[in-house]
């Protein structure tokens, strides 16, 4: 009997692999990778000083990569079209030859980006609509200068529609769990002499609308992001002041600008979601524990072709987020800005700079910092122009903390570091 079932368990595996769908499924390869390595003036590796604030150009110290595998569409009915999509993300310092994510003292982070089904097709009210679930990166927008994700709601897994005509434009649904992390709540349950902390569950509700027509080749994109804090029975005696939060988002985007585009960037937020305005979050990690904060902020950024061989890069910014109760308001402001010099379809020289204000960090009277950091690149690329990639490039960067005078040990705010690094996506 036992070797009977063997049998037809290897008969039904072997069934299931030569299946007509399973044996039409391809697969489309895409990622994103950077890698590099540096030395600092004072000694050491370089040092990444503050990426999102003052720009990342020759100023990442990491090895990072995306791996993502798709299933080319698979056919379904006379017009639906499902794909499974998966993402395997991988972090590092680079600084050995082997780096596992088994080694806690000097390995690597491999996290599950993402792995969802998207299927199109299914509505007959509308082809174009997508329904989809699992765990994704779901229409995220970012800067790229600064490697800073504005509005980024992705967090566990969910679900949702998208791209439902509505008017001139598409609307698009998404329910995303992004639990709230370690909430002290001010109790000690063990024992320890220690209050102890809390995980919350909080669901993501993101309504978007795009594709808003305005003035020629101009457009924009609304969106509200409602974090729904949903307690236990047992929490709920902790008696902790959890609150719902709303963050709202107004995007302007002009195209042909310039050869390019140019991007304005309009959001606020409440409770929970007020402290990432000026702290640069993203829309996703939102506290559960917060009552009565505030914020906004304002963006610009976008990129132009100057003329046949320059290209222009940039990114301004100003942010507050004011809280209740005794902490003060957290002000942030900054400016990046990257001009490239194309002198050929293959080489081409970058430089970018960069300088940013703030006051209060997270509320903290008197934690103020303010910085600049200025980066000249010789790159070979795989074509000109901005967006051109793969690229290689060596590089010099001179960074500066103006308020912190051993920001770099040793009595020293500044910093100078020599480096290569590679990018890359596809």
């Amino acid at each position: 009997m036992k070797k009977l079932k063997v049998c037809l368990t290897a008969a039904a595996v072997s069934s299931a692999l030569l299946a007509p769908t399973a044996m039409a499924v391809g697969v489309d390869f895409h990622g994103y990778m950077r890698a590099g390595a540096g030395v600092s003036a004072h000694g050491g590796a370089n040092e990444s000083y503050e990426k999102n604030k003052v720009g990342r150009l020759g100023n990442e110290d990491d090895v990072y990569g995306e791996i993502q595998l798709d299933t080319t569409p698979i056919k379904a009915g006379d017009s639906a079209e499902f794909i499974v999509s998966s993402m395997i993300a991988y972090g590092s310092d680079g600084s050995n030859g082997w780096e596992s994510a088994r080694d806690d003292d000097n390995g690597a982070d491999v996290a599950l980006a993402q792995f969802n089904v998207q299927a199109k097709g299914l509505f007959e009210f509308d082809k174009e609509a997508t329904l989809w679930a699992g765990k994704r990166y779901y229409q995220r927008q970012d800067i790229h200068i600064t490697d800073f994700y504005y509005w980024n709601t992705s967090g566990g897994a969910g679900g949702g529609i998208e791209n439902v005509t509505a008017g001139p434009g598409k609307i698009s649904f998404a329910f995303m769990r992004d639990d709230s992390l370690g909430n002290d709540i001010g109790v000690d349950l063990d024992g320890d002499g220690e209050t102890d902390k809390q995980n919350y569950n909080v669901n993501n509700f993101d309504l978007r609308y795009a594709g808003l027509g305005l003035w020629q080749d101009a457009s924009l994109e609304l969106g509200v992001n409602y974090y729904m804090v949903n307690e236990t029975d047992d929490q709920k005696d902790f008696g902790l002041d959890t609150e719902d939060s709303v963050m709202a988002t107004a995007v302007i985007t002009q195209g042909n600008f310039f050869g390019g585009f140019n991007k304005t960037v309009f959001q606020f937020a409440t409770n929970g979601a007020a402290s990432g305005m000026a702290g640069l979050g993203s829309g996703s990690w939102i506290p559960a524990v917060s009552d009565g904060d505030t914020g906004f902020r304002v963006i610009n950024f976008g990129v132009v072709d100057l003329s046949e061989n320059w290209d222009f890069g940039h990114q301004v910014m100003f942010a507050q987020s004011s809280y209740e109760g005794n902490k003060e308001d957290h002000t942030f402001a900054n400016a990046v800005v990257r001009p490239i010099y194309n002198w050929s379809e293959m080489m081409k020289t970058e430089f970018e700079a960069g300088y940013y204000t703030e006051e209060n960090q997270w509320g903290t009277d008197g934690a103020d910092n303010e910085g600049a950091k200025f980066t000249v690149a010789q790159a070979w690329t795989a074509g000109s122009g901005f967006w051109a990639r793969p690229e290689i490039r060596v590089y010099a960067s001179y960074v500066d903390d103006f308020k912190n005078d051993n920001r770099f040990g040793s009595d020293q705010s500044n910093e100078l570091s020599v480096g290569i690094q590679a990018e890359a996506w596809w």
